[in-house]
């Protein structure tokens, strides 16, 4: 008997030596270990994890990211032309820095609104333009990767502070589209600084957000505040900004909306704070004479900024501004009709280089 006794105590140690698979494990274990890995699963950020993606596009379409330092505290994220960067070779001085070379086609210059960054927001502009323009995208204070120590909050720190980015990048005169925020941004940039700025191109926006305008506006849409329609916190308010901002019912899982509120609603502090330095009292507004080519590309069922609007914009500006409406798109008139809208946005491009060209 005791030879078979000394065999079972073998086996057993033997058997408790290894460590447990998956399968071996009690089922109470089991599930936890399931858990865990479901757990991991989704802590992917999918808007997060497609960033890589998108960059590795937008290098193809021949531009690259790069920070520009614009004074001690502010720093500004851009996409520029990749033939503007270069690197040090194999072999140089390790102190040898990356250099910038000035553009060496016409710029135009991309600015994003409130809801995303620069190159999200532009995605399907930037392979359409490279060809035969230096495209560069900005990402403006609070977004993307853009920072600031300054207080100041208002749409004309965000173009000076543009303006100074560009001149550091090498940029002299260049075209320039805004799209919602961005646009307010654009007309700013265009009235502080005309020898910068050629002629602009907005979509979705206003000369200045006055108090009147907000108030009407978030009243029609059914919003209490700026920030409620534009910095949603929850997946249903991001719901909410999608369905007034685009013509056609767009369909995502909450998942979704879920990591886009995550990825692209940072900031929110400083956001808000944007949004407050947005409005500006009835008194106050004051149209500028602009000399440069103004050309108004419009969503013709944009439920944020109406058609109407762009019309009686075209009527204040005068001669120098024409118009364009887009069928069946709203709001995000450049993401539901790229193709329409990359038609138009070259067009008119290619006026101002034919006029330049006579000169």
């Amino acid at each position: 008997m005791q030879p078979m006794i000394h065999c079972q105590r073998i086996t057993t140690q033997h058997q408790t030596s290894s460590p447990p698979s998956l399968k071996t494990l009690p089922p109470l274990q089991n599930q936890v270990r399931r858990k865990e890995r479901v757990k991991k699963r989704k802590m992917v950020n999918l808007v997060a994890a497609q960033k890589p993606l998108l960059h590795g596009l937008m290098k193809m379409a021949g531009v690259k990211p790069y920070t520009v330092d614009i004074q001690p505290g502010t720093a500004m994220t851009f996409f520029v032309p990749s033939e503007t960067i270069k690197k040090p070779k194999k072999g140089d001085d390790e102190k040898t820095k990356t250099t910038l070379e000035k553009p060496s086609k016409p710029v135009v210059v991309l600015i994003h609104g409130f809801a995303a960054e620069g190159i999200v927001t532009w995605q399907f502009q930037v392979g359409a333009l490279t060809s035969k323009y230096s495209v560069y995208v900005p990402d403006l204070l609070f977004f993307g990767g853009s920072i600031t120590d300054s207080a100041d909050r208002s749409p004309a720190f965000q173009a000076e502070c543009l303006a100074k980015a560009l001149g550091k990048l090498g940029v002299e005169r260049c075209t320039v589209v805004g799209f919602s925020y961005g646009g307010m941004v654009a007309f700013k940039l265009a009235e502080m600084y005309p020898n910068l700025v050629e002629a602009m191109v907005v979509s979705g926006s206003i000369l200045a957000m006055t108090d009147s305008i907000s108030g009407a506006t978030l009243e029609r849409l059914g919003f209490s505040s700026s920030a409620e329609l534009l910095l949603p916190n929850s997946v249903k308010g991001l719901k909410a900004l999608l369905s007034v901002a685009a013509h056609k019912k767009l369909w995502f899982p909450d998942r979704l909306h879920k990591d886009f509120l995550e990825v692209m609603f940072n900031n929110r502090k400083e956001r808000g704070e944007l949004l407050e330095g947005l409005v500006i009292s009835n008194k106050d507004p004051t149209i500028p004479n602009f000399p440069q080519k103004i050309h108004l590309l419009w969503g013709e069922n944009d439920q944020i900024f109406k058609v109407e609007l762009a019309h009686n914009m075209k009527e204040q500006l005068g001669d120098n501004t024409t118009f364009k409406g887009i069928k069946n798109a709203g709001h995000l008139v450049h993401l539901e009709r790229p193709c329409v809208y990359n038609s138009y946005l070259k067009e008119f491009l290619a006026t101002l280089q034919a006029n330049e060209s006579q000169k």
